[in-house]
């Protein structure tokens, strides 16, 4: 068995490859278990253990994979990442191991690619600005992930902290993308055909009421109950759509708040990926419609991934 590293998954995944592997991984019979939770007590912030399976249909080439992630809010001080884990593959057919993956690294690919796959359904094909909120290591995947899907032509970076988002950008420019720092969010999301969140923010960043009509928003950083990157008038405008119900319906602040507060109901979200991908649901219907895709990631996602990193390390 093979360890595969942070490295090595970026040399083995692109964007348009992954997105379309996730695209078959929803449209399969793969079976994904609701993921287990544990908190941890003990000296000090409570640690989080989860543990995420998946498996595929076994008949075809069969694969089982688990992501094991340890959250230790701690770590900050500590000059370490809040955040661990590993991913574990195995052959389905003989539970033999096949290799464990760097599971932090995997998580970006995976959760950009998805949020790129709803925006093929979502998005207008022809939007070319893209405003980026958040600054984090999430943030370059998901800039990369949404030109793999659209001719996006200008990116706009905005960050709490207007000196992390220079950075970044000067990073990304570095690299031939088209982004540049925006200290103005109000105008930055004016002048955007998609507008995507990666921040951990209980305020509120994106109102409603900045949104001009056609604008696709994608949100993936609230992923608690309690955490929203929207607010009620932009939920009340928009069609609203999410990776799974499973999760999106109970962990995500950005659906959880407004619809307990009756603002929307839970037959406001009108579809999920499965429902997108097997054209249950035909996504955007008109050019002038707001739509919102909310992601708090899926297993189902991980195993896609690790998958295409495994096939392309054989």
């Amino acid at each position: 068995m093979q360890h595969i590293s942070s490295d090595q998954i970026d040399q083995y995944l692109t964007f348009p490859k992954l997105v379309e592997n996730l695209r078959a991984a929803f449209q399969a019979d793969w079976t994904t278990p609701v993921r287990a939770h544990h908190t941890i007590s003990g000296i000090g912030a409570d640690k989080v253990l989860l543990l995420m399976p998946s498996w595929t249909d076994q008949k075809a080439t069969p694969y089982i994979g688990v992501k094991i992630v340890a959250v230790v809010p701690e770590n900050g001080q500590r000059d370490l990442p809040s955040i661990h884990g590993v991913y574990y593959l195995m052959n389905g057919e003989t539970g033999q191991p096949l290799a464990t993956m760097d599971g932090a690294r995997l998580t970006v690919w995976r959760t950009a690619a998805a949020s790129a796959l709803a925006s093929t359904y979502l998005s207008r094909p022809e939007s070319k600005v893209l405003t980026m909120i958040g600054a984090g290591a999430l943030s370059p995947f998901m800039i990369k992930a949404h030109m793999a899907v659209r001719p996006i032509e200008e990116i706009f970076l905005w960050n709490h902290n207007i000196r992390n988002a220079h950075t970044l950008a000067e990073k990304l420019r570095s690299e031939g993308l088209p982004v540049t720092s925006h200290p103005d969010l109000v105008s930055a999301i004016g002048k955007s055909d998609s507008v995507s969140a990666a921040t951990l923010t209980k305020t509120p960043l994106i109102p409603g009421k900045w949104l001009k009509p056609g604008t696709h928003v994608d949100t993936v950083g609230a992923f608690t109950p309690e955490m929203r990157e929207t607010d009620d008038e932009l939920v009340a405008r928009a069609s609203i759509f999410c990776d799974t119900f499973a999760g999106a319906l109970h962990e995500a602040g950005d659906l959880v708040i407004p619809i307990s507060n009756g603002v929307i109901k839970e037959s406001d979200v009108l579809a999920d990926l499965y429902k997108l991908t097997r054209g249950e649901h035909p996504g955007r219907k008109s050019a002038d419609e707001i739509t919102y895709f909310k992601s708090v990631g899926t297993a189902v996602e991980d195993l896609a991934g690790a998958v295409a990193v495994w096939n392309s390390a054989k």
